[in-house]
């Protein structure tokens, strides 16, 4: 097997030698016993002149073409999400362009395979000048701008937390004011999404409250006021236990998605109680393991489940570690090994974002779960990206 020099903690080198590559079974959409959308990348233009920390480039053809993977292996898609950099370099205009794209890639993949390629895009209020004031009206005035483009484009809304709205709340009062709002003009039942602070630390104090037990009764109001139009309400605060209490307190119809990227195994396996349906940025990453997992759950084989999903848990925490919000640099770069980019380059140079002792137990963590296709290609892979920074040269 390929081996490749990796650095260790100790400040020394270690020759690592790649397991054999693991081949996984492919979930049908109608085999499918959970709703699972992996929250997807974005692939930057590498050959693109101009300043990275300030152009948007995306390789449109390379981007669409990830989707389409995901499509084929029985998975939903979560468009111009965070996992697709949204807020740290992805801006409206390009965030609409991919959700336009994605659109019609869904509705071609669809047509093609008479299988449904599963897409829902997110609308916030990130169009907003960060260095203006904004009030609460300005808010629900981009929140109906994006809803309305992504509408019209056929789209289905994933309603985003907004720093906007969080800047300039006072109270518990405004989100209801705003949700409420923006809820009863959608012309189809959304997805909402609670980012926690750890993702995004300016979204500290979510629904007027620093107490998470307190916000999540201001979030739970406005789910009850609006249920008909919630499908469901993704929660990302990376923790199993809270999310597991207001999954037990949804309104009967209105789904749970996992945004728990530490404990998702446990979560979408559910309890005596209920399940999580999934809308992950690591399945973007494990997309392979995710959907044989699911298609084990779908032969009602706990224990397949478990064998396939539970190895990939480390590698998420590993990669979703502190400071979670450049958890996207892992995602990029196991795309990078696995042979779905042609480089390791990212919008606003967030490449970067991580060292080469995480990104060498990158490495080690997804061999040890079976999730890199080609040991052969990520050997050689991971090897150009170790020498960048000086390892094993």
């Amino acid at each position: 097997m390929p081996s490749l020099v990796l650095p260790t903690r100790d400040r020394g080198l270690e020759t690592y030698t790649m397991s054999r590559a693991q081949t996984f079974d492919v979930l049908t959409s109608s085999a499918a016993p959970r709703i699972a959308y992996a929250a997807a990348h974005v692939v930057a233009d590498a050959m693109h002149d101009g300043d990275p920390g300030l152009d948007t480039a995306i390789d449109w053809d390379a981007t669409i073409a990830y989707r389409r993977y995901l499509w084929g292996l029985g998975l939903g898609v979560a468009e111009a999400m965070d996992t697709a950099q949204r807020g740290s370099g992805l801006d409206w205009p390009s965030s609409l362009e991919l959700v336009r794209r994605s659109i019609a890639a869904a509705r071609d993949f669809t047509a093609g395979t008479g299988h449904p390629a599963l897409l829902a895009s997110g609308a916030g209020t990130d169009h907003l000048d960060p260095a203006a004031h904004h009030g609460v009206d300005d808010v629900i005035a981009a929140y109906e701008q994006q809803c309305a483009a992504i509408e019209k484009a056929g789209g289905r809304i994933i309603l985003m937390a907004s720093r906007a709205l969080c800047a300039c709340a006072t109270s518990a009062d405004d989100y209801l004011k705003v949700y409420n709002h923006i809820l009863g003009q959608v012309g189809a039942p959304v997805i909402l999404h609670w980012l926690g602070d750890m993702f995004d630390p300016a979204l500290k104090g979510y629904w007027g409250h620093g107490d998470l037990d307190k916000a999540m009764e201001v979030c739970l109001e406005v789910i009850g006021h609006n249920a008909a139009k919630v499908d469901g309400i993704k929660i990302s605060l990376l923790d199993d236990a809270r999310e597991i209490a207001m999954r037990n307190r949804l309104p009967r119809g209105v789904r749970m998605y996992t945004g728990d990227d530490f404990n998702f195994a446990r979560l979408i396996a559910g309890d005596d109680a209920g399940h999580s349906d999934a809308l992950l940025g690591i399945f973007d990453a494990i997309a392979p393991a995710a959907s044989a997992a699911l298609q084990a759950m779908a032969r009602q084989d706990m224990a397949g489940y478990r064998d396939i999903l539970e190895p990939t848990v480390p590698l998420s925490r590993h990669i979703f570690a502190a400071p979670t919000r450049f958890y996207k640099t892992g995602i990029v770069f196991l795309a990078y090994l696995n042979g779905h980019q042609d480089h390791f380059v990212m919008v606003a140079g967030q490449h970067g974002a991580r060292s080469a002792l995480h990104l060498a137990d990158v490495v080690r963590l997804a061999d040890r779960a079976g999730v890199l296709r080609d040991p052969e290609l990520a050997c050689a892979r991971a090897s150009q990206v170790m020498a960048v920074h000086g390892v094993g040269v």
